[in-house]
């Protein structure tokens, strides 16, 4: 068996602390994935390594720790120390403002013989000065190319179909699909 099927009508423990993190996941993924998703909470080492071996170790940590399925994700761009207001201004000296925002999920079957599996997402934009709602990460101060607004502007279900969260979670998607043998409603 697949490890998709092996997961199809499990649970998934989504590792995160932020109830706005899992209303966004799950509002991007629907109600066609094959899995529930239920939140937990634990604390994990902060890796410092490239962002795939970041988002492999959390992964199978926290696979260690549940004793199960876990998806974990992992997101680039934001500086822990700075505010998005000094993000902005960190950056106020350079004429290219230009950022990518990167979106990993690690998704273990809890079994370690099995790999941790990667899905990445990404979204350009820039680095301006902060506007809109500042409940949310850096979302006040990353314009999306393309887009006159901020992340933290848009209407969430705008924002969920052009983010690096929705990029990512799509590969996830058709992951599952595809591996059951289906091709899925789009």
């Amino acid at each position: 068996l697949s490890n998709n099927l092996i997961l199809a009508g499990k649970k998934i423990m989504f590792v995160t602390g932020s109830v706005k993190k899992l209303e966004e996941v799950i509002q991007i993924l629907g109600d066609t994935f094959p899995s529930a998703l239920v939140a937990w909470k634990i604390d994990l080492p902060e890796y410092q390594e490239e962002p795939d071996e970041i988002s492999i170790q959390k992964c199978q940590e926290a696979a260690r720790q549940v004793q199960g399925s876990v998806l974990v994700e992992d997101t680039c761009l934001c500086f822990n120390k700075l505010k998005p207001e000094g993000l902005h201004q960190l950056l106020a000296a350079f004429e290219d403002k230009s950022a990518y925002a990167l979106c990993t999920f690690a998704l273990s079957t809890g079994d370690p013989s099995q790999p941790v599996l990667l899905f990445r997402g990404q979204t350009s934009g820039q680095i301006v000065k902060p506007r809109g709602c500042w409940d949310f990460g850096w979302d006040p101060c990353f314009q999306p190319d393309g887009y006159e607004q901020m992340y933290a502007e848009m209407p969430k279900a705008e924002k969920n179909t052009i983010s690096h969260r929705f990029r990512a979670l799509l590969k996830l998607q058709e992951h599952f699909s595809v591996t059951a043998g289906g091709r899925g409603g789009h």
